[in-house]
Formats: structure tokens, C-alpha cells, sequence
């Protein structure tokens, strides 16, 4: 599976559509991947907290059809970060989306975990109270969002669905740079699946991205790793792998405790 991780900059004075079109390009230039992974709210930017509510679409709206335009046109499958969602009831969320190369959404994940340690992210978005996974010609594939990461939980939920690929798009900051490279491996590792993060880059007001989007390998491998800026980085992941890894350190066969929770809305309270 070649997958192309376009580590994005989104600074909170450049348009959003004028972002749009730089990102389009980048993507557009890239060489017959698989699979093609973008950040947290690249579009709109994480921490555009005053924007929020403008810039909201709902899943029909002028974003989505770009996205699912650029996956159709590229016969790629496209993570294409996540999108601020406008649900049909007014409230926001923060969503996450699989597009297919027939440009049909595969597979959508409001996050869960949404964030309030220095960030209005729990003020202004409503979580998602469940997180499900796709087949796909790459296998079976489950996202969750940055913050995510911290709840082994929510993965754990994921693989008891078949998980293989976890898809994490991210806008986490530099300062804890050191628990992204830990959470990233770790849930890697102790899920066995491949695990694929595409953080955001630059600066973003006040607030510095750490980048470092990586592909992390079952056994805790860095297949690829980005640096702090802008760019692209490709890699071909042997999805064999997981089933390998499984095969030969059945760690997950030997759990004692398995867990029945659907993370409804009401266990989130």
C-alpha cells in the first residue's frame, strides 16, 4: 500500500479556500498512491477557534464534494483529515472521513474525545459517541482524531471490529511532541495494526504543530517519519504484516478482559 502523508501548514491568515487549492495541488502531484492522509481541520485550521461556527459545512457542503472530487479524479483512497460538521441539528462536529476512489464517503468518525486543555475544542464541538470501521480494498480500516490517542480504549474498541489500518489525523502541538511519538507507537504496538498519523505542521496563531506524521509498524517499527514542516512523505506498507505479527505473538488471542462498551453519549458524561 505506497501512502503519501501531506503534512500540512495552516496558518489562520491564509484563506481557507486558498488552502484548499495549495493542498488540491499537492495532492494532485503525488505518484499513483494507495492511500493519501491529511491532518485535522487542515481546511479550516484547529485553532480558528472565532471561526468555528462560519466555517462549519455539513456533509453535503462545498468541502466535502472537493475532497470527494479529488479522490474520484485520482482513483485514490483519500483520509482526508477531518472537517468541522455541521450535523442537521446545528450542532459541530469535528469528523473525520474515508473517501473511496469512487469519491463515496467509506467511512466517517466524529470525534470522540473532544479537547479542552487550552483549547475551546470541547466549548464549541459536540463528541461523537461511537467509532466503527470500513472494509476496504486496503483492508479494514478505523480512524480516530488526535486526542483520541490517549484513550487506549477507543482502539481497543476499533480492533474487536477487525481493525488492521488506524487511520489518526492530528493538529498536535510541539511542546508534547515526545507523547505523540509515544502514543503513536504505543497503540501501534499493543493493538498490533498498522498506524498511520498525519499531524498538522507550522504555526497556527499563537500555538506551533509538532508535525512528525509517522507510519508505525505492529511491532512498533517507524516505517516513515515527517519532520516539523510542510511535507509530504511516502512510503509502501506491507499490510501483511498485521496478520503476520498476530500469527506469530498471538497477544491479543491471550486478553483475559474484553471490553462491550460502544462509547454511547452517556458514557462520555
Amino acid at each position: 500500500m505506497r501512502t503519501a502523508l501531506v503534512q500540512v501548514e495552516s496558518p489562520l491568515d491564509e484563506p481557507w479556500q486558498e488552502r484548499v487549492e495549495r493542498v488540491g495541488s499537492l495532492v494532485s502531484g503525488l505518484d499513483a498512491p494507495d492511500l493519501v492522509v491529511l491532518p485535522e481541520l487542515w481546511a479550516t485550521g484547529y485553532f480558528a477557534f472565532d471561526g468555528y461556527d462560519e466555517l462549519a459545512q455539513p456533509m453535503t457542503g462545498p468541502l466535502v464534494e472537493t475532497l470527494r472530487g479529488w479522490a474520484s479524479d485520482l482513483g485514490i483512497h483519500l483520509a482526508a483529515g477531518s472537517v468541522l460538521e455541521r450535523d442537521e441539528t446545528g450542532r459541530l462536529h469535528n469528523t473525520a472521513l474515508l473517501i473511496g476512489p469512487d469519491g463515496e464517503l467509506t467511512l466517517t468518525y466524529r470525534k470522540v474525545h473532544v479537547f479542552g486543555y487550552q483549547s475551546l475544542e470541547s466549548k464549541l464541538l459536540s463528541p461523537g459517541d461511537d467509532a466503527t470501521v470500513a472494509e476496504t480494498d486496503l483492508g479494514t480500516v478505523g480512524m480516530t482524531t488526535c486526542y483520541d490517542l490517549r484513550f487506549p480504549e477507543l482502539y481497543r474498541h476499533l480492533v474487536d471490529q477487525g481493525a488492521r489500518i488506524v487511520i489518526v489525523p492530528a493538529a498536535w502541538p510541539a511542546p508534547r511532541l515526545e507523547h505523540w511519538q509515544l502514543f503513536t507507537r504505543a497503540r501501534a504496538v499493543e493493538d498490533q495494526v498498522v498506524l498511520i498519523a498525519c499531524n498538522a505542521a507550522g504555526r497556527q496563531g499563537d500555538v506551533e504543530l509538532a508535525g512528525h506524521s509517522a507510519v508505525i509498524d505492529p511491532w512498533g517499527r517507524v516505517l516513515a517519519e515527517a519532520g516539523s514542516d510542510e511535507e509530504v512523505v511516502v512510503v509502501d506498507v506491507d499490510l501483511d504484516v498485521v496478520d503476520a505479527t498476530r500469527i506469530e505473538f498471538p497477544v491479543l488471542d491471550d486478553r483475559r478482559l474484553r471490553t462491550t462498551s460502544t462509547f454511547a453519549r452517556e458514557d462520555l458524561a
